[in-house]
């Protein structure tokens, strides 16, 4: 009786460990890497000023490239 009742634990715990698929996963993250960073960026926690630092600097090399984009 007691191994029975091991192996319904055993086999329940199995069961609730299985996790959601990528698929769903995907479909439940509903913000952007920026957005996320942009959340981080406010915390105040250590280094969350280096990840605005890494966001500016992004966004200005982005500018840099569009206007070099479209000199002719």
């Amino acid at each position: 009786m007691r191994t029975r009742l091991v192996f319904l634990v055993a086999a329940l715990v199995v069961a609730g460990c299985g996790g959601d698929s990528d698929d769903e996963a995907t479909a439940a993250d509903t913000l952007t890497r920026a957005q996320k960073d942009s959340i981080i960026a406010d915390m105040p926690i250590p280094g969350a000023g280096a990840v605005g630092a890494a966001m500016r600097s992004r966004d200005a090399a982005n500018a840099r490239t569009e206007a070099h984009d479209t000199i002719r």
